[in-house]
């Protein structure tokens, strides 16, 4: 006997139908292109712009510059230097200078810089440069080591003018 139907395999089901193809014109590629290459630069340039603001020169502050000299019990270095001796030994390159705003708040720090030793006047004289000074006081007040402040014009400290002395 014979089967009015021929046997049946499995046949698996067939896959649902794809997409369909969309055609983007070129211009419209380019254009894509063109704008996330506009928004990345734009990115990338906005962070490099804060960061850059963020180093010693960095707008909204100065460097205060200037000069400390100190007038007694001044030893020379041997270097062409100097340092401070007999109840001035706290006095040396790299000692701490501290400035300070109109309030009293500590806004920078540095250290006394290269001394020069003035055999005829047994003086010795030091570079102050004091990096990220915030601008906008009316005054400032500066202190080398623990000797009490000085205090000078907002002027005078954005034009590198402190000069201190002891002794």
């Amino acid at each position: 006997m014979s089967h009015p139907h021929p046997p049946q395999h499995d046949i698996p089901p067939l896959p649902p139908t794809a997409p369909p193809i969309v055609m983007v014109p070129k211009r419209a590629v380019f254009t894509a292109a063109l704008l996330g290459l506009a928004a990345g630069a734009t990115i990338v340039g906005g962070a490099w712009g804060l960061t850059a603001s963020s180093g010693p020169d960095k707008p909204g502050t100065f460097t205060l510059n200037g000069t400390f000299e100190l007038t007694d019990s001044v030893v020379p270095d041997g270097d062409g230097g100097c340092a401070g001796t007999r109840g001035y030994d706290d006095i040396s390159e790299g000692v701490s200078v501290t400035v300070y705003s109109a309030d009293g708040k500590v806004v920078a720090t540095g250290g006394l810089g290269k001394s020069t030793y003035d055999e005829g006047n047994y003086n010795c004289t030091y570079k102050v440069a004091v990096d990220g000074v915030p601008k906008g006081e009316r005054f400032y007040k500066v202190e080398v080591s623990h000797r009490g402040t000085l205090q000078l014009s907002a002027e005078e400290a954005e034009n590198g003018g402190f000069a201190g002395s002891l002794g």
